[in-house]
């Protein structure tokens, strides 16, 4: 029953993503020069994609549920005590809908 009302307080707030990725996220994939996530990006792709996640256009939703349960080289992996499956899918709609709004 508490799953159900999660699912449905996620539903009744689509600033849910945006909160948790605020939250857990930014500190380390914000643009700029001064977060890791971002210049390991920059590092990997080269200016072939954008390397602040929010500015990205392909990602998909299983592929940032995937990096955020398991991690990827200097990024931790997320567990469902620290980021509920609610809030997993609270970003991934979040960060698959900002790239399509540039």
């Amino acid at each position: 029953m508490l799953a159900a009302a999660q699912c449905f307080a996620a539903e009744g707030n689509p600033d849910l993503g945006k909160q948790v990725y605020e939250k857990w996220c930014s500190a380390c994939h914000a643009p700029g020069d001064a977060y890791p996530g971002t210049l390991a990006l920059r590092a990997k792709y080269k200016g072939a994609l954008p390397e602040a996640l929010e500015q990205r256009s392909d990602l998909t939703p299983d592929m940032v549920k995937y990096f955020v349960r398991n991690g990827v080289t200097i990024m931790p992996f997320f567990r469902k005590t620290e980021i509920s499956d609610v809030e997993l899918n609270a970003i991934a709609d979040y960060l698959t809908k900002q790239g399509t709004k540039q």
